[in-house]
């Protein structure tokens, strides 16, 4: 199989073309006919886009033949999708709607790249440099912004993220194109990976696995790399971030070139954080971490090919917290700690056909993860995880108004560990997918459907001695599963979207679920697994409704999520090493809830945004026991100013949110009720120039009244150590 793939991705690269079709035009403002400078035009098909210049016009070249679509976008200015066919050599005239609703953006974790409007499933979508004014340290903490996501977090480093309530390998996170694989099922394993190069986040909130296979059981986090710049342009930005809380640090540096056909870019990233303070003023002790990140990528595009190379080195040493100690501002490591160092390879193709196109993506991925302890300059704990991922896809010719993606997914997989102590035993895991999508559009009526089959294989090597503590016998396991999704987007009124989907997921049981066997450190248990365990299997319904016209939006989405054979840790009566033993299990459960929200930003204060959402997820066992783990009730009210100039400012704004999160009283057995708090957050910022350099410049205040609050979430809480009390963010930034 692996050859199959290395020939193929071998021919895609040898392949040129020497075609020279372009499409030029003209942007304009619909009511004045001005001009619409540094106007954005995508054709997503190709992944390609410019902007336009001092006159509004713009030029694409090295244009394959065929019908194509293009989105045309600015802000300010309703988002436009328009087709062309590359035949026509005249050039196009656009004409954009001044709007107060925000632009829209093309949705790119979904497989036929649509904008938010047009897609069949509901996708939050939100750029880094919104998450970024929002005064967020790390990327864990940045997507807790986006409706119906939350994060498990130990200390400020380490934190995972939870879609509806499910979390660790319900939840598939990609990066580059390809699938992350990080030993993501510990308690204690973070993202690993930095916000550093990613320009926006999307979230599929519910079962993907007819996209993405096992794990997408709760849903996707999609982080999409930045792009590079415009043909024939040069570009140069730093930044530098102080966070007052944990006396924190953050520098970054880009630089990206690009020419016709070939495109570079190169970022480094550092960032240095002291332990964090409580609202009451106590420090935790060994919540500090350094994180370095490395990214780079070259790309090339003709009118047959294009293609992508991407490389992330991502070296994170984060402190585990246990209990508050020491109480200082020192940034250097103690025990205990990790040390994570993560390379991320990725070459995404694309080769053009006539109407028709092949996408293939192969990923590499080596996870290096240590964690020392007080007494041995050696790692207790030392596991290589490396993992060679592909997936080849088929975009069919158009017929009618049918679009319609085949494709094949895969994974090999290997663990092995070097360190005195053993989590999971050594492995390997191979996956294999098949699937087949299409989507039919009519003017107001969009339906979308597909099947997919999977086969997952474990495999794991016997250690230790049968009938001594710390055994981990042999296992050879195949899972595999049947999924489909069917959904339908239409328009009963004026400005009024309705979506309904319904959708099959699946998830393997993980290697701790199936064998571990020993005292799982920070949690107090000694945990053993069950090789008898099944796959988790799914049904999702969602209902979303969407009402939007120029100054008013409102939204509901509502979701079932019925889960058979959920698997879970539960206590015993034994008791192994002085610590109570859990054991894996399995059982039917449920999870239901929503989002609801609305958006105002009334005429003629076109500057001025009024929010508010509201997000509620209830998780229960067939017994009406609660799932651990649940995010609380929250409701989030914000007040924001957005301007394009004011006075010597571009593009000033400002904001005040106030979110309130309820008590959390359904709790699984060994979990404890959490009390509700509120918390108030505020920022400002704008760009402005010196003499011709751009200065962008951001404050942000979270928790700005310091209130001593525990979150559901925090797995510090058993502890009684509290989350972070105030913290003031600066931020500065240039370009050039």
């Amino acid at each position: 199989m692996i050859k199959t793939i290395l020939s193929v991705l071998l021919f895609a690269v040898c392949i040129s073309a020497y075609s020279q079709n372009s499409i030029s035009g003209k942007i304009i403002d619909l009511e004045t006919k001005a001009p619409i400078i540094g106007g954005n035009v995508y054709v997503s098909k190709l992944e390609k886009g410019t902007i336009t210049n001092l006159d509004g016009e713009f030029q694409l070249s090295n244009i394959p033949e065929g019908d194509l679509q293009i989105v045309i976008s600015f802000i300010g200015y309703t988002t436009k999708t328009i087709s062309i066919a590359t035949a026509s050599k005249s050039p196009i005239i656009i004409e954009l709607q001044p709007t107060a609703i925000e632009m829209e953006a093309v949705i790119l974790s979904t497989p036929f790249h649509k904008l938010q409007s047009e897609n069949v499933v509901k996708v939050e979508r939100e750029s880094l440099e919104n998450l970024r004014k929002s005064g967020a340290a790390t990327l864990a903490e940045g997507i807790t912004q986006i409706a119906g996501v939350e994060s498990i977090t130990t200390g400020a480093g380490i934190g995972k993220p939870v879609i509806r309530g499910l979390s660790a390998n319900r939840v598939v996170v990609y990066a580059q194109g390809v699938r992350l694989e990080n030993q993501q099922f510990g308690d204690e394993h973070g993202l690993g990976v930095s916000a550093s190069g990613v320009e926006s986040v999307e979230v599929i909130k519910g079962p993907a696995s007819l996209l993405y296979g096992s794990d997408a059981l709760g849903g996707v986090l999609y982080l999409n790399p930045e792009k590079y710049v415009p043909a024939d342009s040069t570009s140069i930005d730093a930044s530098i971030n102080y966070f007052t809380n944990s006396i924190g640090t953050e520098a970054n540096l880009g630089i990206k070139t690009s020419g016709d056909k070939w495109k570079y870019l190169v970022r480094g990233n550092y960032a240095v954080h002291s332990d964090y303070e409580t609202g009451n003023g106590i420090r935790v002790t060994n919540s500090r971490f350094k994180e370095k990140d490395l990214k780079a990528g070259i790309g090339y595009q003709d009118s047959k090919y294009k293609g992508d190379f991407r490389y992330n080195y991502n070296n994170t040493n984060i402190g585990i917290p246990e209990e508050i100690g020491e109480q200082t501002t020192s940034k250097k490591l103690i025990f205990p700690y990790q040390q994570l160092d993560n390379h991320i390879a990725s070459l995404a193709n694309k080769i053009f056909l006539e109407n028709s196109s092949i996408d293939l993506k192969v990923g590499y991925l080596y996870n290096d993860r240590k964690e020392f302890e007080e007494g041995s300059p050696d790692p207790a704990l030392d596991m290589h995880l490396e993992t060679l991922n592909y997936d080849l896809k088929y975009n069919a010719p158009v017929w009618g108004n049918f679009e319609t993606i085949f494709g094949v997914q895969g994974i090999f997989q290997t663990n092995k560990n070097f360190g005195e102590e053993l989590l999971i035993p050594d492995a390997s895991i191979q996956d294999f997918g098949i699937l087949g999508m299409t989507h039919y559009h009519l003017e107001k009526i969009d339906i979308q459907g597909g099947f997919r089959y999977d086969t997952r294989t474990i495999t794991t090597e016997e250690y230790g001695e049968l009938g001594e503590i710390g055994y981990f016998e042999a296992i050879n396991r195949d899972f595999s599963s049947y999924n489909g999704s069917l959904g339908i987007k239409f328009n009963l009124f004026k400005n009024f979207v309705t979506r309904i989907n319904a959708a099959s997921g699946f998830r393997a049981p993980n290697l701790a679920e199936l064998s571990s066997n020993g005292v799982h450190e920070g949690t107090n248990r000694y945990e053993i697994g069950n090789t008898n365990l099944n796959n988790e299997q799914n049904i999702q319904l969602d209902l979303s409704l969407e009402f939007r016209n120029e100054h008013f939006e409102l939204f509901g989405n509502a979701f079932y999520n019925k889960i058979n054979q959920y698997i879970f840790i539960a206590p015993t009566n034994q008791i192994i090493d002085e610590n109570r033993v859990y054991v894996y299990t399995q059982d039917n459960a449920k999870l239901y809830g929503g989002e609801a929200g609305v958006h105002i930003h009334p005429h003629p204060l076109d500057w001025l945004h009024i929010e508010s959402s509201l997000e509620i997820v209830i998780g229960e066992k067939a017994n009406g026991e609660s799932l651990p783990l649940i995010p609380a009730t929250s409701f989030t009210n914000t007040l924001r100013m957005e301007f394009t100039q004011l006075s010597v400012v571009k593009n000033p704004y400002s904001f005040l949110t106030i979110k309130t999160t309820g008590a959390q009283n359904k709790i699984s057995t060994f979990e404890t009720t959490t009390n509700g708090y509120s918390l108030i957050n505020a920022g400002l910022g704008g760009t402005l120039y010196l003499d011709k350099l751009p200065l962008s410049i951001r404050i942000s205040g979270n928790n700005l009244l310091n209130k001593d609050y525990i979150s559901h979430l925090s797995r510090l809480k058993s502890e009684g150590i509290a989350n972070m009390g105030r913290n003031i963010s600066v931020g500065i930034q240039t370009k050039f």
